[in-house]
C-alpha cells in the first residue's frame, strides 16, 4: 500500500516518485532500526542518553525538521477563521478526553486482562493496562502537524487544536490517568510536559513564522511555495530517520519479547482506528470540509507518547511492563498513522459530494 504525499493546500509541494512508495521506504527503515539496534546497541545506546527531561535530542531535531513545513503554512492572520470551525474542534475535544481514554481502558482490560492474559507475564498484567492508559490519556502534540500536512489538513485548524489540546492536558491528565489507575494520585513529569510543549510547539512555531514573515517581506508568496516544495524532501526523510531511531532505541527489547510486544501492539493499533474512524464519522456527520474532518481523525487518534514514556518511568520505573507498553506505542504510531492518513485521503471524496 502505497501513501501519497499530495495534499489540497494550495501550497502543497508536489509529489516525487520516492514520495508515492513512502510506506515501502517505511516498512524498510522499521526492519533497518530493529537490524541496528540489535547489532549495535552501544551506539543506539548512546543516542538514546542524549535527552533532557526523558526527551531524545536527536527525535527531538528530527521532528523539527517535520514539522516546520507544516508551521510554515500557517497564517496567524487566519487564527481567527478557525471559530467557524467549532463542530470539528468539539469533535476532537470529544474524542481526546472523553472517548479515547476510557475506550483504551476498555481494550487494555480486555484484551491483557482476559484475552491474552494466559500469555504475558501475570506479574506484571497490571502494569501492562497502566502503561496502556497512561498512552491514551495524552494527546499528541508534535507529530499530528505531520499527519495533518500529509492528508492536507488546514494548518491553522491544526494549530489551533494543538495549542487548546496542551492547554486541557496540563489540567486534566494527572487527574484522568489517576481516576482510570485507581489510585490516589499520580506523579506527572511536569518538566517533561512543559519542556515538551515549549520544543514542540513554541519554538518551531515562532521560528516558523519569523522564517515566513521573511520570505513573504522579501521575496514574496512565490518564494515561499519554492521553499516548501525544497523542505518536503528534507521533512520526509526526517520522518524515514525517526524511525530508523525509535526502533533502533528498542531493537533488542522487539528481539527479547517479540510476543509480548506483539499483543500489546493489538489493543493500541484498534483504539488507534477506533478513535480515529469515530471523529471522522462525526466530522462527516456534522458537515465540516474534509481539510478539517482529516486532522480531526488524525488528533484523536494520536498519542503524546513522549510524556506517557517519561511519566511509566517515573513511576513504576524503567524495566516495568507500563514503560515497555508506552514503548510499544511509539513503534506502531507512526506505521499505523501513516495507514489512518492513507484512509484519510482514499475517502475525501465523501465530503467533496456532500
Amino acid at each position: 500500500m502505497s501513501i501519497e504525499l499530495t495534499t489540497t493546500a494550495p501550497t502543497a509541494p508536489g509529489i516525487s516518485g520516492f514520495a508515492r512508495y513512502l510506506s515501502v521506504w517505511v516498512a524498510l527503515c522499521i526492519v533497518v532500526g530493529v537490524v541496528l539496534g540489535h547489532q549495535l546497541p552501544g551506539l543506539f545506546q548512546t543516542l538514546a542518553a542524549l535527552e533532557v527531561q526523558h526527551i531524545n535530542l536527536p527525535v527531538a531535531g528530527l521532528v523539527w525538521l517535520m514539522i516546520v513545513p507544516m508551521l510554515l503554512k500557517v497564517d496567524f492572520a487566519q487564527l481567527a477563521g478557525v471559530r467557524g470551525q467549532a463542530k470539528g474542534i468539539g469533535v476532537t475535544l470529544l474524542v481526546n478526553w472523553a472517548i479515547k481514554p476510557f475506550s483504551m481502558a476498555f481494550l487494555g482490560w480486555l484484551f491483557v486482562r482476559h484475552i491474552f492474559a494466559v500469555w504475558l507475564p501475570a506479574d506484571q498484567l497490571d502494569a501492562y493496562m497502566a502503561g496502556l492508559i497512561l498512552l491514551a490519556a495524552a494527546p499528541c502534540t508534535a507529530m499530528v502537524f505531520v499527519w495533518s500536512r500529509l492528508c492536507g489538513g488546514d494548518p491553522n485548524f491544526t494549530l489551533t487544536q494543538v495549542a487548546l489540546n496542551d492547554t486541557i492536558m496540563v489540567v486534566a491528565f494527572a487527574p484522568l490517568v489517576a481516576l482510570l489507575l485507581g489510585v490516589a494520585s499520580i506523579s506527572v513529569p511536569w518538566g517533561t510536559l512543559l519542556l515538551s510543549v515549549l520544543l514542540y510547539i513554541v519554538v518551531p512555531v515562532v521560528s516558523a513564522q519569523l522564517w515566513r514573515g521573511w520570505v513573504l517581506r522579501q521575496k514574496g508568496s512565490a518564494a515561499l511555495d519554492a521553499t516548501l516544495r525544497r523542505l518536503d524532501p528534507w521533512s520526509t526523510a526526517a520522518l524515514l530517520a525517526t524511525l530508523v531511531l525509535l526502533f533502533g532505541f528498542q531493537g533488542e527489547a522487539i528481539v527479547a519479547q517479540p510476543l509480548v510486544i506483539a499483543l500489546l501492539a493489538v489493543p493500541i493499533v484498534i483504539q488507534v482506528y477506533l478513535n480515529a474512524g469515530i471523529a471522522y464519522g462525526l466530522s462527516r456527520w456534522a458537515r465540516v470540509p474534509h481539510c478539517v474532518a482529516g486532522p480531526a481523525a488524525l488528533i484523536g487518534a494520536s498519542n503524546f507518547f513522549e510524556l506517557a514514556v517519561a511519566t511509566a518511568i517515573s513511576i513504576f520505573g524503567l524495566r516495568s511492563g507500563a514503560a515497555l507498553a508506552t514503548v510499544v506505542g511509539v513503534l506502531v504510531e507512526v506505521p499505523v498513522m501513516l495507514s489512518v492518513v492513507h484512509l484519510v485521503k482514499r475517502t475525501a471524496s465523501w465530503f467533496e459530494e456532500r
